[in-house]
């Protein structure tokens, strides 16, 4: 018996001391304090009313039994179940009320958000158009109520079925042929029951009553709050049941000092009928008969409500909208007042060149990318430039020796961040690095004076756990990088625990038996590698970390690094939200979220509350990659829910005030609260109830015309990257999304172009004016201008296009296309899709070999964005190509990739690009029978992958004059191959 409970307490104290070490370390421990009270508080209130109701009608009901009870043949049966029963008596008695409690302690105890709000509520400042009360009684004080009355209402059911079943057992009820003069209950049952039955029937009063507070919360077929029926025949309705509700309440109460069930009988009667004639059929022959012929006037009013509340509560209501007469016509010069633009479109797909960081930066197999990189942007010399960036992170996999040691004390973590320029490329198509190689050189590395903190040791793909921490006589055990100097030595690292917390301490004899029984791995009690200088990081995702310590929050999917004060940091978006707010459509955040890049790479989104009507990114959160340091800052102060957290949890927040300058140039409009706007202004960019009602102008986003076939059928993403809308003076780094017609049509032309303003600016506390401004292009009723379906249609259909990239295709060669990006220059919408080529197989990563331009519907498609550019307008586009040329010049194109050289350096022998856009005239041959032409065709496709595959060979060796004698062949190769192919069509 001892041996179990110390078994118990030592499990008990694995899951729950340890987590109390966890936020201890982390310094959010009274978060894990509060909600633990909290729960127990609920759980301890919910068990005692619930367990002491059911006790008490199991006891009231044996103590009240009859000495005498009347002699029938159905006494007779009760009799033997009564003996048959009575020996467990007392065990049901004590059992039952304790175990229903539990599971009622249990349901409380998860209330306890809901509980916690209520006594922390905040005033909206607003109220609603129907009852005049403060928003904050609906979202703070209601939800609590519902579950106060809806909690009781069990308990008292659960207790009058315990009395039913005690009184009939033991005789106070009877039931059947009974002697003449015999009462169907006796005194003590008819009054024990009565008093149930009063005390039920006024929560049935109570939750009418609420119901009518409800309503204006409620989702109907098309608007969501109370509409002309609710407001006229469903809330008297709920008032007029709530009257009769108390009046049986009143006839239970009659009823216990009479010896008759006959007034509550007819009560609960007159209750039913009411609620099928009053709470139902009544409001059915409103809407049918009056609302119904007369929907539009007399619904107005109400959709205006709702119009007005979900502006308000997903923070639509001050965008910018204006009518964009986009011409579809391209002239010479047309985009040289949007050069600026023109000249910063990102050609960098962050989806599609992870592969290519991994062969250029990953250095060893034991360090990795993720599939999606991020985009962000720097100050390189003294310029904003768009970057997609990416952490070198710990790759366990990649491993050869797998074991104990290595996995959780020699290899602990990753090393450095890889960035390259968004809107250009580096030498044959590579994305031009301006940081990277290990130990890290580049641009970043150059702004602070000792450089940055490049250890990963917290990041999404981090190990389960590690352990660091050395003794003072050794050099540590922790490999930190291999170097390239005296045969690949490995320079090992100590990380210094007694200096930096990253996790909690695990030195003590109990401290190790408890993380054992926790992780399941007897390695750490009995190594010799976990001492007292030791500490265990575990937790080590930025997103669980922030969930962890803010577990009121909903966190946005995507996280996103950035080289911020000399350290990596985390930066993830969160929000406070709710589903209570009057009028508010309601939005599923699951279904807004997703589009073709969440499901291609997770699935749908976690962790997302299912439906909400109000959203506010409320904080931003950043992890320390380092040490693991979790900090949250209060974006929007102003916001009643995260008033009401902030004094649930007083010290969890800082205030905006203390976010740096260098951390604010990399705070950026978060994507899920844009998707979950756009989503909602596929309606609501209407304004007009009348116009609402008649569903002329709804909006849809259209699908991802380049998604994988996991994601096929799926929404496009909305895109990062530096632009300047019509009516802004500069351009700004923005978050954007197009839209196309609702309904059944197949006629995809734009419709709508959203923008939000995603630069917080670099001054420190303040968030630059126009930060979260959203721009709203409206396009004419009767446009025609392409939208992205067609434009894919455009690229895919245009014979040039399509011929070359066949070719490029074909063999050994696969073509890659990378994200669709709009943008509105010129007077109209350009579209530039950059597309890749890769290895069909084997060693894959993709290289930019071509830009794709539409403007209307002509297209362009060339080496380079300012030649395809000009192809559609004619030669001079006016996107001032030489200064982004030059720029390009200035790109290091060498930073490390399988060795540590200067990033600054330049390669000896960089060969010109020699490719060309539009199919080259054959090159003069000797005459050859036309028969030939196929095996001339198929020879020509074999030189030209065998070139490609040459000068990826001698790009990796650093072979220049390699490089490029193979692209001059492949140039070659590809001309002759045209020649071809255009003689077997001829």
């Amino acid at each position: 018996m001892i041996l179990a409970v110390l078994v118990a307490a030592l499990i008990f104290l694995a899951t729950f001391w340890t987590e109390v070490l966890w936020f201890t370390q982390v310094g959010y421990a009274n978060v894990v304090w509060t909600q633990w009270i909290a729960r127990v508080v609920l759980f301890l209130v919910a068990f005692l009313l619930m367990g002491a109701a059911v006790y008490s009608s199991f006891t009231i009901g044996y103590r009240s039994r009859p000495v005498y009870a009347p002699s029938t043949p159905e006494q007779a049966t009760l009799d033997q179940y009564r003996e048959a029963v009575e020996p467990l008596r007392k065990l049901v008695t004590y059992a039952a009320p304790v175990v229903i409690g539990f599971f009622a302690g249990v349901a409380a105890s998860s209330q306890w958000r809901t509980v916690m709000l209520a006594l922390n509520g905040q005033s909206f400042g607003e109220t609603d158009p129907e009852f005049g009360i403060d928003i904050g009684f609906y979202v703070f004080t209601l939800p609590v109520v519902r579950f106060a009355v809806s909690f009781l209402m069990a308990v008292v059911v659960i207790s009058a079925i315990a009395a039913v079943v005690t009184h009939y057992l033991y005789g106070g009820l009877r039931i059947g042929s009974l002697p003449a003069g015999t009462p169907r209950t006796t005194t003590a049952a008819r009054i024990h029951l009565a008093v149930l039955g009063a005390v039920l029937m006024l929560l049935i009063g109570a939750n009418y009553w609420l119901d009518r507070y409800s309503i204006l919360t409620n989702s109907n077929e098309r608007y969501d709050g109370a509409s002309y029926t609710d407001v006229h025949a469903v809330i008297p309705s709920k008032e007029i049941l709530m009257g009769v509700a108390v009046l049986v309440a009143a006839l239970f109460v009659v009823a216990a000092f009479r010896d008759t069930w006959r007034l509550p009988a007819i009560g609960v009667g007159l209750m039913v009928v009411s609620a099928i004639a009053i709470g139902g059929i009544y409001p059915s022959i409103v809407q049918r008969f009056q609302v119904d012929p007369n929907a539009q006037s007399l619904e107005a009013p109400y959709i205006q409500r709702n119009i007005d509340a979900t502006l308000d509560a997903f923070a639509i209501d001050d965008v910018q909208s204006e009518q964009y007469d986009a011409t579809t016509e391209a002239a010479e010069g047309q985009l040289r007042d949007d050069a600026e633009t023109t000249a910063s479109v990102r050609l960098l797909d962050p989806q599609v060149v992870s592969p290519s960081f991994r062969q250029l930066q990953q250095n060893k197999q034991f360090y990795n990318f993720t599939e999606n990189l991020s985009v962000d942007r720097y100050d390189i010399d003294g310029e904003s430039r768009d970057t997609v960036i990416a952490v070198r992170e710990l790759n366990l996999d990649g491993l050869a020796d797998r074991n104990w040691i290595n996995d959780h004390t020699v290899y602990t973590h990753g090393f450095g961040v890889v960035a390259a320029y968004g809107n250009q490329p580096g030498p044959d198509g590579q994305p031009a690095f301006f940081e990277g190689g290990i130990p890290t050189e580049g641009a970043l590395t150059e702004m602070f004076s000792d450089g940055y903190e490049p250890r990963i040791y917290f990041s999404p793909e981090a190990p389960e756990y590690s352990i660091v921490g050395a003794p003072e006589n050794t050099d540590g055990w922790e490999l930190d990088y291999q170097a390239d100097d005296e045969g690949g030595r490995q320079v090992l690292y100590e990380f210094p625990t007694d200096e930096t917390s990253a996790g909690p301490e695990i030195g003590t004899f109990l401290e190790k038996l408890l993380y054992a029984l926790k992780f399941g791995d007897e390695q750490i009690f009995f190594s010799d590698r976990v001492t007292e200088e030791s500490q265990i990081l575990y937790d080590r995702d930025p997103q669980e970390r922030v969930a962890k310590v803010a577990p009121w929050l909903t966190l946005d999917n995507k996280v996103y690094p950035a080289v911020v004060d000399g350290r990596v940091k985390w930066i993830v978006d969160a929000y406070t939200t709710t589903d209570a707010y009057p009028y508010s459509t309601s939005a599923p955040m699951q279904e807004a979220t997703t589009d073709s890049l969440t499901l291609a790479a997770q699935g749908v989104p976690v962790d997302l509350p299912p439906e909400v009507n109000y959203i506010r990114n409320s904080v931003k959160a950043t992890v320390d990659a380092y040490d693991g340091t979790v900090t949250l800052y209060a974006w929007d102060a102003e916001d009643p829910l995260l008033k009401a957290w902030s004094q649930v949890f007083p010290d969890s927040l800082r205030p905006m005030e203390e976010i740096s300058g260098d951390l604010m140039s990399h705070v950026r409009y978060p994507e899920d609260f844009f998707k979950v706007q756009r989503t909602l202004l596929e309606r609501y960019h209407v304004t007009d109830a009348v116009q609402l009602f008649s569903g002329s102008d709804e909006w849809v986003t259209p699908d991802d015309p380049v998604a994988s076939s996991e994601a096929a059928a799926s929404k496009q993403p909305p895109y990062y990257l530096t632009l300047k809308m019509p009516e802004q003076e500069e351009s700004s780094f923005s978050l954007t999304s197009t839209f196309i017609p609702g309904g059944i049509t197949d006629r995809e032309i734009l419709t709508g172009y959203l923008a939000a303003d995603a630069d917080a600016g670099s001054t420190a506390g303040e968030v630059a004016e126009g930060y979260g401004t959203l721009r709203l292009l409206e396009l004419p009723r009767d446009s025609t201008v392409p939208g992205p379906g067609q434009v894919q249609n455009n690229f895919n259909s245009n014979p040039t296009i399509s011929e070359q990239l066949n070719i490029l295709g074909r063999g050994d060669s696969e073509v890659v296309r990378g994200n669709q990006l709009t943008l509105p220059v010129g007077g109209g919408l350009l579209y530039v899709q950059p597309v890749y080529i890769q290895s069909a197989e084997g060693t894959q990563f993709p290289l930019l070999r071509r830009v794709l331009v539409a403007f209307g519907d002509q297209t362009g498609y060339a080496e380079t964005l300012d030649e395809a550019l000009d192809q559609v307008f004619g030669g001079d586009s006016g996107a001032q190509a030489g200064d982004a040329d030059e720029a390009e010049t200035d790109v290091p194109t060498d930073v490390p990739t399988d060795e540590v050289t200067d990033p600054a350096a330049e390669p000896t022998a960089e060969p010109e690009p020699t490719e060309t856009t539009e199919p080259a005239e054959p090159t003069e041959e000797p005459a050859a029978p036309a028969g030939d032409a196929q095996a001339r065709l198929n020879a020509a496709l074999a030189d030209a992958n065998q070139a490609l595959t040459d000068s990826q060979e001698a790009l990796q060796s650093g072979d220049w004059t390699a490089y490029g004698e193979a692209q001059e062949r492949l140039q070659t190769a590809l001309e002759q191959a045209l020649a071809a192919e255009e003689e077997l069509e001829g």
